[in-house]
């Protein structure tokens, strides 16, 4: 059985309905496209550069995990304005380096800060208002915000 793990959150998406057809006809990028990342299941790979969203579940068919990105798809631009990459792993018989390091059990949803410690562990989807909240009140967000204000 091929593992189900992905890693480029855009692919999940362009491949499936969830999608409106505006997005799909324009020539812009979608917004999963401006926050996904390139091949990686090791966190280090994105140190000091995003802050990863990890969402586990053991089936991509569970409703929380199905719950927990079309939450992140529906307000992602404010996710990629945060430097937000989106990751998961929906085959826990993989066992894959993400698994062994955040342990999750069933469905988890992890925030990593972009200097590789565990912001947030959740065991139930987030909305993506209450997350951009935690990451907002982070040291490096409060210093990003300030560097784009002054000219």
């Amino acid at each position: 059985m091929k593992p189900l793990l992905s890693f480029v959150i855009a692919t999940f998406f362009l491949a499936g309905p969830a999608l409106s057809q505006e997005s799909e006809t324009a020539d812009e990028p979608t917004a999963w496209e401006v926050i996904s990342t390139p091949d990686s299941n090791n966190l280090s790979d994105f140190l000091w550069q995003s802050r990863p969203i990890v969402v586990f579940a053991d089936s991509e068919n569970d409703p929380r995990f199905e719950q927990q990105l079309a939450l992140l798809e529906d307000q992602a631009a404010a996710l990629a304005e945060r430097d937000v990459v989106v990751l998961t792993d929906t085959d826990p018989s993989a066992k894959s380096e993400l698994r062994k390091e955040l342990r999750p059990r069933g469905f988890m949803m992890v925030l990593i800060g972009k200097d590789g410690g565990i912001k947030l562990r959740k065991a139930s989807p987030w909305d993506v208002r209450e997350l951009t909240r935690v990451i907002d009140k982070m040291p490096m967000r409060q210093r990003e915000i300030r560097e784009r204000r002054e000219p």
